[in-house]
């Protein structure tokens, strides 16, 4: 996501948009889940959704391949765009500063309406408060920002697995023959956050079932928890290592090309060849332990260092396809989505709110996990449709242009009034 001035279509970089693109796509594999049926299905396939035949391939696939991937790289992408957007408003008004942190303050901002109105499990909030601590290292070298970034993420790494060994050691301790009172009170509390009572989903199906009111409040509480518990902890941690690892990659010249095809064939082994299988055998021990929730959560820590790496694989084959001149009118679609991300982003939940939510369809807990894929695959075809002849009218989507009126404090200019005028900056 980015806010920028239209440009020449020379100074533009179709690469980041098409991995952007490409990125806001694959996010919705792994978010429909929490968007259609209850929240701790997104971890736990045994807790809703199904986890038997296509069911279980399409969480296993998902589990392998998008789940944290997109993210991560849409979350790198964002620690590249605030580099690029900062360089171009050098010497502007308002000047990179400004620019910035009105930026983070707006999509602070959209993010809470986001979250509590249309889905829980918003990235915007998060974004806009990693977004502030960010910026005062972008021009440190590359080298530095990749190395503050891995620093980050190896430190939560840590944290969380720590986390994990305690409540491992809660379990056992309130498993115990002469297991105290106090040491049963201290698990029962603590496993809500591994293995929720069956009792909260049918609240929640309830809930998103029901009118617009009951959705928000279900809605309320889910994103007030994820506030609450894990953003301070795990979210925003996070967000800060990959975007940290984002600027480092656009300063070297990964995503705009400036890296030889053998230095990104090398990134596509490591994700594919090592990160993959490494990743598949995570999955394997989570589906033979039976999906137990305390071994879901340590081996999902795990997860934390391939990530990364395979959203980069994932990348890296994008950039080497937009390098090479292939499936042009393809690349064009995907550029055009990345272009609208924020859109995107936001239009996605806007669907699938109407599609799932009893003012809508009433379709919340009666899809399986692999059912949910004609639903993934509509919004696809919409996004892939729309972005393309948007931005041959507008500048910008419709949610950019909101977003960049506001960090203007004036409206921005939004109808093409002259062939030839590029859209939105990446």
């Amino acid at each position: 996501m980015a806010v920028a001035g239209p440009v020449a279509d020379a100074d533009r970089h179709i690469s980041i948009d098409a991995v952007r693109g490409f990125a806001i796509l694959g996010i919705l594999l792994m978010n429909i889940v929490g968007m259609g049926m209850p929240a701790f299905a997104y971890v736990d396939p045994t807790y809703a959704g199904g986890s038997t035949g296509a069911d279980l391939w399409t969480w296993a696939v998902n589990n392998v391949l998008t789940d944290g991937k997109m993210r991560a790289l849409f979350t790198m992408l964002f620690g590249a765009s605030a580099v690029l957007i900062a360089e171009r408003a050098e010497g502007g008004r308002p000047g990179p500063a400004a620019t910035h942190y009105r930026r983070m303050f707006w999509l602070f901002v959209i993010g809470m309406l986001h979250a509590y109105f249309l889905w829980w499990g918003d990235i915007l909030v998060t974004y806009g408060l990693a977004g502030l601590v960010i910026f005062p290292f972008r021009k440190l070298s590359w080298k530095v920002q990749l190395g503050v970034g891995v620093a980050v993420l190896a430190l939560l790494l840590a944290a969380n697995l720590w986390e994990a060994d305690q409540l491992i050691a809660m379990h056992a301790a309130a498993m115990a023959p002469a297991a105290s009172s106090e040491a049963v009170k201290t698990w029962q509390e603590a496993s809500q956050l591994v293995a929720p009572s069956a009792q909260l989903g049918q609240l929640e199906i309830a809930g998103y079932r029901g009118g617009f009111l009951d959705a928000l409040r279900v809605r309320a509480l889910a994103a007030r928890l994820i506030q609450t518990y894990l953003m301070p902890t795990s979210e925003i941690p996070e967000a800060i290592g990959q975007m940290f690892v984002g600027m480092a990659l656009f300063r070297s010249g990964f995503f705009t090309l400036k890296w030889s095809s053998r230095g990104y064939a090398a990134m596509i082994a490591v994700g594919y060849l090592l990160a993959v299988p490494v990743t598949a055998w995570v999955a394997w021990m989570i589906w033979r332990s039976g999906f137990e929730p305390l071994t879901i959560n340590k081996l999902e820590d795990w997860q934390q260092v391939t990530r990364p790496l395979i959203g980069l694989a994932h990348a890296g084959v994008v950039l080497l396809i937009v390098r090479s001149g292939a499936a042009q009118a393809v690349v064009n679609r995907l550029a055009a989505a990345g272009r609208m991300a924020f859109s995107n982003y936001l239009g996605t939940s806007i669907i699938t709110t109407l599609v799932f939510d009893g003012f809508g369809l009433g379709l919340y807990g009666r899809l399986s996990r692999f059912q949910e894929l004609a639903v993934v695959l509509g919004v696809w075809v919409f996004i892939l449709a729309w972005s393309k002849p948007w931005l041959a009218r507008f500048h910008y989507g419709p949610f950019e242009w909101v977003w960049r009126s506001l960090v203007r404090w004036k409206p921005q200019p939004f109808v093409r009034r002259r062939a030839g005028t590029a859209p939105a900056t990446a």
